[in-house]
């Protein structure tokens, strides 16, 4: 059983876990295990994860699954104020349950916290080689445009910007 809980502050140990673990299991074959360890220890870090939440607006979500913390996401207005696009800025879950609805879940949860407050639309970035590109798809994404990001110590982000339209697709 499925169940989506919105989290504060006190889970930031938990999402830091499961970030260590996932980012561990799926991202080696995608990005360069010095970039992995480069994100886990700043945007995944107490102080990163607390920034997201009280100077940002991130909302975290945490799942379980048959109780067991499994994966979490977050959300926020692509531009404060400005709440027709949503901006789903990290949605992680252990592999070995993919394929088995959960990811449909947390994206229905967030739709359905986001259109009551005016949300028309969910945008994110995938790496362009990670297999979550083809599940995004399936879910009713497309491709918004292409990036390439250079962050820090010359690691990069070469990542679609999917778009879903909660208008012609409510999930």
């Amino acid at each position: 059983m499925i169940n989506i809980t919105k989290v504060s502050l006190e889970s930031i140990s938990t999402i830091q876990r499961l970030s260590d673990e996932i980012w561990k299991k799926v991202y080696p074959s995608i990005v360069p295990m010095a970039q992995i360890e480069f994100m886990l220890s700043t945007w995944y870090s107490k102080d990163g994860l607390t920034g997201q939440m009280k100077n940002l607006g991130h909302q975290f979500v945490l799942v379980e699954w048959n109780n067991e913390q499994v994966g979490y996401a977050s959300y926020s207005e692509k531009i404060a104020g400005e709440p027709i696009r949503f901006r789903v800025h990290k949605l992680y879950l252990q592999p070995e349950l993919h394929g088995m609805g959960i990811g449909r879940a947390i994206l229905k949860f967030i739709a359905k916290e986001a259109m009551p407050l005016g949300c028309k639309e969910l945008e994110l970035n995938v790496h362009k080689r990670n297999p979550a590109v083809g599940f995004y798809k399936r879910m009713g994404f497309t491709i918004e445009q292409d990036i390439v990001t250079i962050i820090e110590h010359g690691h990069v982000l070469d990542d679609h910007i999917m778009l879903l339209d909660l208008m012609k697709n409510p999930l």
